[in-house]
């Protein structure tokens, strides 16, 4: 199915450009050429776009005022903002309206490798409400102790990096939010970053103050989505599911790129299981109560509600963000891992395991010996699953 793509330029010159070097592509993409913000929302206004892409620097509405209004009335379209690096006071201004930040001059493949994946997102959530609101989302709720600590600390006279990103890495959200920010292209690292702690030390305490003092980029969960599920357990099952992967991980000697990125998305695969609470908690109720009547998991009553998974909300999101493929695709097969095609063992699968793991330590702390509810098919595929009491012992006795 062709998408439609929008972009958005008040230099004539760079538009007709772009239209010479994208020209291969027409066959899958119906692209759009407008000069400045107005001509954009008078396009958007008479036809719906699955993105927009659009220069920062414009006179009379820059990208930043655009994405916006583009965010409250067409929250479902993917927002891409272009800028120089000197542009770091603008940039700042779009960090609530753009879901990725690209770099002024930017390479044709780099333009199209990430309008690609974003529309590619387009088509992983079926719930046309679901898109909207997370189109929409500008912050992550944090844990409300977490948010604390974070504000008290960047308000004391001498915060430093290090105990301000300790901080930020034990929460998911805060977590999410920092590494959408630091990975975007604006900031011109020479490298992917998987960590949190790493992130604030990068991007300097400055910045990160600004972020979150003055533009405020996290928030705290709500006192009716506390009542609705038990945040913390959460929260902790999430940061145990981590620990657990990366020692599994460890055993199977994963290269360490791949190893922090399966502590992230180990961090982050229910995410998308606290959006849903946070902002949908009527519905949520019912996912609750179709848990307890037929003791059921979470995401199969997920699935009957909302006709999606919270894996599926979490990686649609993130992937929006820009976050790396493979965090994207852990994230949403993490139930299913056998859905993904591949000879490896991927991040999917390692939190699968590490993840059903942390519950039965919970339930039955070193008596277990077989993992209910695991992909056996996937596990016995890549001759892994007689490794599964090693790393069980393991993690025991760690």
């Amino acid at each position: 199915m062709k998408k439609y793509i929008l972009f958005v330029d008040d230099e004539s010159n760079i538009l007709k450009g772009l239209q010479r070097s994208l020209r291969p592509l027409r066959n899958s993409w119906d692209m759009t050429f407008a000069q400045g913000g107005e001509n954009a929302l008078k396009l958007l206004e008479k036809q719906s776009f699955d993105a927009i892409i659009s220069d920062m620097r414009m006179p009379m509405m820059d990208g930043a005022a655009l994405l916006n209004i583009v965010k409250k009335k067409y929250p479902m379209m993917a927002r891409i903002i272009l800028s120089g690096h000197s542009d770091k006071e603008m940039i700042m201004k779009s960090v609530k309206s753009a879901h990725q930040y690209l770099s002024k001059p930017c390479e044709k493949e780099t333009l199209i490798l990430t309008i690609k994946r974003v529309c590619a997102l387009c088509d992983l959530l079926n719930n046309k409400t679901l898109k909207q609101f997370l189109g929409g989302i500008e912050t992550l709720p944090s844990m409300p102790l977490l948010y604390r600590q974070i504000m008290t600390k960047l308000q004391s006279p001498d915060p430093s990096t290090s105990s301000v990103g300790k901080i930020i890495a034990t929460d998911m959200g805060m977590t999410a939010k920092m590494l959408q920010l630091v990975n975007s292209s604006f900031f011109g690292m020479p490298r992917h970053i998987s960590s949190a702690e790493e992130a604030v030390i990068l991007l300097g305490i400055d910045v990160v103050k600004t972020l979150i003092l003055s533009i405020e980029v996290f928030s705290t969960f709500s006192k009716g989505t506390l009542s609705i599920i038990p945040v913390d357990k959460i929260h902790d099952h999430c940061i145990k599911t981590s620990a657990i992967a990366k020692k599994i991980g460890g055993l199977e000697k994963m290269e360490k790129d791949l190893l922090d990125n399966a502590v992230i998305t180990s961090l982050l695969h229910d995410l998308g299981k606290l959006l849903l609470a946070e902002y949908f908690p009527d519905e949520y109720k019912s996912v609750i109560q179709i848990v307890q009547k037929e003791r059921i998991p979470f995401f199969r009553a997920e699935k009957e509600v909302f006709g999606v998974t919270h894996a599926e909300v979490g990686a649609y999101l993130l992937g929006f963000w820009g976050l790396p493929e493979n965090i994207i695709e852990g994230i949403a097969f993490h139930h299913h891992p056998s859905l993904i095609i591949s000879d490896k063992f991927e991040l999917c699968g390692l939190v699968h395991v590490a993840e059903l793991i942390e519950y039965h330590e919970q339930q039955q702390p070193g008596s277990w010996e077989t993992l209910n509810g695991l992909d056996k098919a996937y596990m016995k595929n890549l001759g892994l699953f007689h490794r599964i009491p090693l790393w069980r012992d393991a993690i025991q006795h760690r």
